[in-house]
């Protein structure tokens, strides 16, 4: 992860912690509502989650590499910086190549 270059004080991460469990808790109840606002809610809460909790960025870690294309939609869809560099570092690449190299037997 890049060096913060702006420390924000604990009282304030704690308290958007809070508050992104908050809107994760409350999204659910409002899924009977018409249209997409538990959507928002919820990726709004993975946001300040993922953003203040080590934690649960290593736990995200985790479940992206279980299932990299669920992960990889989402971080697209929250448009995480982590997934934008990702993104284009692959687009830079020479297409073809890869990071596994494979043999071929002959």
């Amino acid at each position: 992860m890049p060096p913060v270059t702006v420390i924000r004080p604990r009282v304030f991460r704690i308290g958007q912690l809070a508050l992104g469990g908050l809107l994760i808790v409350i999204a659910p109840a409002l899924a009977p509502v018409p249209g997409p606002a538990g959507i928002f809610l919820f990726a709004g809460g993975m946001v300040l989650v993922l953003r203040n909790s080590p934690r649960a960025r290593r736990r995200w870690a985790r479940l992206k590499r279980r299932w990299p294309r669920t992960g990889h939609l989402v971080d697209r869809v929250m448009r995480r910086r982590s997934a934008l560099r990702r993104h284009t570092r692959s687009k830079a690449s020479p297409a073809g190549s890869s990071t596994l190299q494979t043999r071929s037997v002959n």
